[in-house]
């Protein structure tokens, strides 16, 4: 690294502005990667039913894989952003490449065994023979693309440790244009374009992904001078895939749990019918778009603590607990609000059901009453990545989704039906929320005072 001064530190400047200055950029780039998925769901719907129906197939495989990959970038951010902290730049370099070492080889794994077992997977998860084709020309082209995808994601999560949360979004913004642009050209074969179908956008998508890759490896490669091109030493590199998969792969798994949480939701939420379930599932992707701010602060929470933890700049560490926490309120009030006003004539954006409009209005009056609480469980989960306790990060998620979550949202079902059902889903918000701040801010933050410092080399 050329100079210490290419990282944008986290570690100056007052607290409540510095999250701030990185988390709005985050949000740009949260909103690129939803839209990733939002316009190939929209081309593949004009294709036909039976090309969104493979496609929602592969959606939940996606999810889980995607779910280890960011649970890689978790760990890669966890650790990189203390050892900046720290001030070793040589191990900055060698945490960095050997992050993206590891990702592309997992990914290269993961893609051989995806491709073998491909047709008896799905199979297993219910889809019929015709729709085994379609999606095995999505997923075929998907799994060789894998690593093209894998290895951005791992790296905007190291940008994002250097202090730099500009840059990523920035990537993921030129993705998501590309991706919009190429799938109408791949998938119905305008002008000089093949006519590729399904295919088409499994192909987008990767190019899409690897345009980013380019971009991501340029960025840190000669902007940030964070790669280390030098023959690894096995002895090194296993000493980095220690440290990263020490949060990386309770990470990943904990990420899983919650699609797994949301099935379960769903297959609740059945009982009451077909309108149910479509108004579920609104309500639960308009809470993606209600919760972007949160979840862009819980993106930089890590890498933020993780500097000053590795700088001993525990005062800066409370001091963002409390930001994010009021922040988590706040935003929390004001999406109700919102949610509350809009939820007749957003209902009816939805659908034509004068049913389906009354349970998604429902919901919109319901859940958001719950959403700073949910922030605060989401940034408590960062925070303890950020201080290298990830196992505390997976006992508040499981402690959130089945201990409160789940039990509540079915006792409430079982009492008073599906608006109980909402209830009890929304109470378990509050209390995950409350429960896991305060464990965070009077139980941990206290024992942060003595921290053991990555040997240089």
């Amino acid at each position: 690294m050329k100079s210490e001064k290419r990282f944008n530190h986290m570690l100056e400047g007052p607290v409540g502005s510095t999250l701030l200055r990185l988390a709005l950029p985050m949000m740009m780039g949260i909103i690129s990667v939803m839209l990733i998925n939002i316009v190939d769901t929209f081309y593949i719907g004009q294709l036909g039913v039976r090309e969104l129906a493979a496609i929602s197939f592969a959606f939940p495989v996606i999810s889980t894989l995607m779910s280890l990959v960011f649970g890689v970038g978790i760990g890669t951010s966890a650790v990189l952003s203390r050892a900046i902290g720290e001030g070793h730049l040589v191990r900055v370099r060698q945490l960095t490449t050997h992050s993206l070492l590891l990702i592309a080889l997992g990914m290269v794994f993961i893609s051989l065994l995806g491709i073998i077992t491909l047709n008896p997977l799905f199979r297993a998860m219910g889809a019929e023979d015709d729709l085994i084709p379609l999606i095995h020309e999505y997923m075929f082209i998907w799994y060789l693309g894998l690593g093209l995808v894998a290895i951005p994601i791992v790296g905007n999560s190291a940008i994002r440790a250097s202090g730099d949360s500009k840059t990523p979004s920035l990537v993921m913004m030129m993705a998501a244009i590309i991706n919009a642009v190429l799938d109408p050209l791949l998938i119905f074969g305008l002008g000089p374009f093949p006519q590729m179908g399904i295919q088409g956008a499994a192909v987008a998508t990767v190019i899409s992904y690897c345009c980013a890759l380019m971009a991501g490896l340029w960025v840190l490669g000669r902007k940030k001078d964070m790669l280390d091109l030098s023959f690894p030493s096995p002895k090194k590199i296993w000493e980095s895939w220690k440290h990263v998969l020490y949060i990386g792969l309770p990470a990943g798994l904990t990420s899983m749990l919650a699609p797994v949480s949301t099935a379960v939701l769903t297959r609740m939420v059945s009982d009451y019918g077909e309108d149910a379930v479509a108004a579920f599932g609104v309500g639960i992707r308009l809470e993606s778009l209600a919760t972007i701010g949160m979840m862009a602060f819980s993106a930089i929470l890590t890498p933020f603590i993780g500097q000053n933890l590795g700088a001993g700049n525990q005062q800066r560490i409370f001091m963002a607990m409390k930001y994010i926490t009021r922040f988590s309120i706040i935003w929390g009030i004001l999406a109700c609000i919102i949610l509350a006003a809009v939820a007749v004539p957003l209902a009816t954006i939805f659908s034509e059901s004068e049913h389906v409009q009354d349970l998604i209005s429902s919901f919109l009056w319901i859940l958001p009453i719950s959403y700073g609480f949910y922030g605060m469980a989401m940034l408590a989960v960062s925070a303890c990545n950020g201080l290298q306790k990830p196992i505390q990060a997976t006992a508040i998620n499981l402690m959130r989704l089945f201990l409160l979550i789940l039990p509540l949202s079915w006792f409430g079902s079982w009492g008073w039906g599906l608006i109980g059902l909402f209830v009890g889903l929304s109470a378990g918000n509050m209390f995950s929320g409350t429960i896991a701040m305060f464990w965070v801010r009077k139980r941990m933050l206290p024992q942060i005072k003595a921290v053991q410092r990555y040997p240089v080399t």
